[in-house]
């Protein structure tokens, strides 16, 4: 209807509940990637003999996803803090679960800068410095 420009047949409440929707769940994919990456991030630092190519995969990956989620959709920068935050508690809920842990073995408020999140080396073989730059660290 829109390339038709028949605007006066559009059904306005629901073109904007479709897109209350696809917004809800572009911030889901982002708190997910967000989820994973804190729960790999805390795994990593708390389980240092235990460290694997899997979980350095996993927090690239996860990575990419949440740049190209931003790249792709410039307007969820606007609920970036909140999705952090929120992925945080999940992922520190998940890193407990699969450490067998408990929860309070991890910080319970991320103290995790933007830098530290996407750009933090995690690789096996590599001196630690995660006493110097991990989550809860700034640079």
């Amino acid at each position: 209807m829109i390339r038709a420009n028949r605007i006066d047949e559009l059904d306005l409440a629901h073109i904007a509940e479709e897109l209350d929707d696809v917004g809800s769940e572009l911030y889901r994919r982002l708190e997910s990637s967000f989820t994973l990456l804190f729960a790999h991030m805390l795994k990593w630092d708390h389980q240092p003999e235990r460290r694997s190519r899997r979980w350095e995969a996993t927090i690239r990956e996860q990575r990419k996803r949440v740049l190209r989620l931003l790249e792709k959709n410039p307007s969820l920068r606007a609920k970036l803090v909140e999705a952090m935050t929120e992925g945080y508690e999940y992922g520190r809920d998940r890193a407990s679960g699969e450490t067998e842990m408990p929860l309070e073995s991890f910080p319970e408020k991320s103290q995790c800068t933007w830098y530290n999140a996407i750009e933090r080396e995690f690789r096996l073989g590599e001196p630690d410095l995660s006493s110097s730059s991990g989550p809860g660290k700034t640079r």
